[in-house]
C-alpha cells in the first residue's frame, strides 16, 4: 500500500487518500500483480469511510474479482463496511459473469 495517494505514480495498487478515509486504485489488476497488490492491501488498515474508488483501473481479469472478494471478506471479518465505487464496465461484467455482482453493489 502506498500512502498518500499520488496520481502521478504509475505503479499499480491501492492508494490511501491523505486521511486514510478512502482507497483509490490505479493501474491494471490482473494475474500478473494480484498477489502483490493483495499483500500490500492486507498490510494496511481498511479505509475509514469504507470507500474503495476503482475508477483508476485500466485492465482487469478474473484475478481482480478475486482480490475484491478477499477484501470484502476481510472487511466483514473486521466489522468494517466496504463499498466499491466508480466501477469500470469490464470489472462489472466479470462480476456478473461469476455471479458475484452483489460484491460491487453500492
Amino acid at each position: 500500500m502506498r500512502t498518500p495517494f499520488d496520481p502521478q505514480s504509475h505503479a499499480p495498487g491501492f492508494y490511501a487518500d491523505p486521511d486514510g478515509a478512502r482507497w483509490i486504485y490505479t493501474g491494471a489488476l490482473t494475474f500478473a500483480n494480484a498477489s502483490s497488490v493483495f499483500a500490500a492491501a492486507a498490510a494496511t488498515p481498511l479505509p475509514t469511510s469504507g470507500e474503495v474508488d476503482l475508477s483508476g483501473i485500466v485492465a482487469v481479469d478474473s484475478s481482480a474479482v478475486a482480490v475484491l472478494l478477499a477484501l470484502s471478506r476481510r472487511a466483514r471479518e473486521e466489522g468494517t463496511p466496504l463499498v466499491f465505487t466508480k466501477i469500470p464496465a469490464a470489472l462489472r461484467a466479470l462480476a456478473d459473469l461469476y455471479s458475484v455482482e452483489d460484491l460491487l453493489a453500492a
